[in-house]
């Protein structure tokens, strides 16, 4: 009865460590403004979304040192975040968005910020 009890006991303690990939927590945006909505807040709102789509789909840092109005790009790849400044001063923090779409596809996007024009 004791060792079943440990045993038990052993099971449920174990069963109860959580993994520490949080990339599907942070790209769940349940209860969040759609990103497309969003996106048309602004000019620099539409790139922020387009980033967070490319860094889901990519995991790559790249595309937001490619866009017009982005001046500093800081990447924290454990946390899956990046902080972003833009030339206007605004500083904001941008996670994962994994809607199955790509930066290129969201809509607000300055016309210099799309592929093929720079």
């Amino acid at each position: 009865m004791k060792r079943s009890f440990s045993f038990l006991l052993m099971m449920l303690v174990l069963g109860s460590c959580r993994d520490y990939d949080m990339r599907a927590r942070l790209s769940d945006q349940d209860g969040l403004i759609p990103a497309d909505q969003f996106a048309r807040y602004g000019r620099e709102q539409a790139q922020e979304m387009a980033i967070a789509r490319e860094y889901a789909h990519s995991g790559d840092t790249s595309y937001a040192r490619s866009l017009p109005d982005v001046v500093d790009v800081h990447a924290d790849i454990q946390g899956s975040r990046q902080t972003i400044r833009f030339k206007s001063g605004w500083l904001t923090m941008v996670t994962l968005v994994d809607d199955g779409k790509r930066g290129a596809e969201t809509a607000g996007l300055p016309a210099d910020a799309r592929p093929g024009t720079r």
